[in-house]
């Protein structure tokens, strides 16, 4: 193993670096767009679909628990910090954080799953039903220890500004995701989805390490050491993953709400307007906002600077968002046609999805600024105020969600993520460092 780094190249400007990144991400990573597209083309509206997608919203709010501590978190700026200090011991780090990754993803999924199991085999209305969750707990569950490995390599690349290996990784993942799909959607049904995505993780990862071992120029060995950086890291991502755990609890509730709209496949309509609403800041995640965390982690011992950055960023996302949504609105109603009547969906629910959408897109921009402040304090390793930030928000959601479903159904829980949202940003604001937070947790 090398004591040494290959040295990392000289820093681009943000939006030079993320509009760099568009055609890989248009190209590797178009395909988790078309995903929940396509399943709705070749799956429908079905109990099976309500159950398979309140059951995804679960793991996803699982697996906050282990992305959230690898990626876009305060690891990149530990590891840009300790590879400018003291670069004869990432690799040291660096192991310690991956062999921690191995044991946490592995308690996490057997946790998270046998509670899923346990709640399906009380709740189920039918076997059929207990069978059908019980397989796709199962597949869910590994799931969650292949996403903490996939998101520890991309946090370990990101550090070190190799921001196209994600796109790359991932993109050839859900390539194969996508056939395998669609060559098992008839003998297997919904259950094909889980083992799919499976498959696609376990394909990023193997490309993700090719890629780390030759651009970084060292051999991961996993271990349980805790040098004074993997200790500092922990206390951060602690913050930050309890934040995040908390916010990501809002999809589990908003497909319980669902169920109170009165519509049949409610959970399922509401979950592909999200979808189409979250385009635009997906393609921001994709491609500004990694770049964004790894410049402001560089600024962070100049709050004037990053603060300047973070205005201008600011600026600059609420205005594509604004037009990108405006845009959405204008044809939303083509354009659903266009993206989901197909196959099993109906007009009736592509119409239900186009009357949500207005909704949901009314906080992207909203959302977006709120993504950007996030990096803003994880940058400044200001995470203590990330647990408070997840009760604000699930809080915000709960309430909105209990006055608006009742008077305004489906959009009614669109509009209360999108209120919830504006409340958030604005406290992100308001309560980002004037001086450095370094070393504070």
């Amino acid at each position: 193993m090398r004591e040494e780094l290959p040295a990392a190249a000289p820093p681009r400007s943000i939006f030079r670096t993320a509009l760099l990144l568009l055609p890989l991400q248009a190209l590797f990573r178009g395909g988790e767009a078309v995903l929940p597209l396509l399943l709705a083309a070749w799956f429908g509206r079905t109990a099976d679909t309500d159950l398979y997608y309140l059951l995804a919203a679960y793991f996803v709010f699982a697996g906050a628990l282990l992305t959230g501590a690898f990626q876009d978190s305060g690891v990149v700026p530990v590891l840009i910090e300790v590879e400018k200090k003291e670069p004869a011991r990432f690799p040291e780090v660096a192991g310690s954080l991956f062999g921690h990754t191995l044991a946490i993803g592995a308690a996490v999924g057997l946790v998270m799953g046998t509670l899923a199991a346990a709640v399906a085999l009380f709740a189920s209305p039918s076997p059929a039903l207990l069978h059908l969750a019980l397989g796709l707990v199962s597949l869910m569950a590994v799931g969650l220890l292949c996403t903490s490995v996939r998101a520890f390599y991309v946090g370990l690349l990101n550090a070190r500004g190799l921001f196209h290996a994600h796109p790359v990784a991932s993109g050839l993942g859900m390539g194969l995701t996508l056939l395998l799909t669609y060559l098992g959607k008839e003998a297997l049904g919904v259950r094909v989805i889980p083992l799919a995505m499976l498959s696609g993780e376990l394909v990023a990862i193997s490309i993700l390490s090719a890629l780390a071992r030759r651009a970084l120029a060292l051999r991961l060995r996993p271990t349980l050491a805790r040098p004074e950086p993997v200790r500092r890291i922990f206390a951060l991502v602690r913050l930050e993953v309890t934040g995040s755990l908390i916010t990501r609890i809002n999809p589990v509730i908003d497909q319980l709400m669902s169920g109170m709209a009165g519509v049949v496949g409610g959970g399922t309509l509401l979950r592909y307007a999200t979808d189409v609403a979250s385009l635009p800041t997906s393609i921001l995640q994709a491609t500004l906002l990694p770049v964004l965390l790894t410049r402001l982690a560089q600024q962070a011992s100049r709050p004037s600077l990053l603060r300047a950055t973070t205005r201008r960023t600011l600026f600059t996302v609420a205005l594509l968002l604004l037009a990108a949504s405006a845009l959405l609105i204008v044809l939303r109603m083509p354009l659903c046609r266009l993206l989901f009547l197909h196959g099993a969906m109906d007009l009736a629910g592509v119409a239900r999805i186009a009357s949500v959408l207005p909704w949901a897109l009314a906080g992207v921009a909203p959302f977006g600024a709120l993504l950007v402040l996030a990096r803003a304090h994880v940058a400044q390793q200001n995470s203590r105020i990330m647990p408070s930030m997840g009760i604000l928000n699930s809080v915000c959601n709960l309430v909105l969600n209990v006055a608006l479903v009742g008077p305004m159904g489906l959009a009614g829980i669109a509009l209360s993520t999108s209120l919830t949202y504006v409340v958030v940003a604005v406290v992100f604001w308001v309560r980002l460092p004037s001086r450095s937070s370094h070393g504070q947790a």
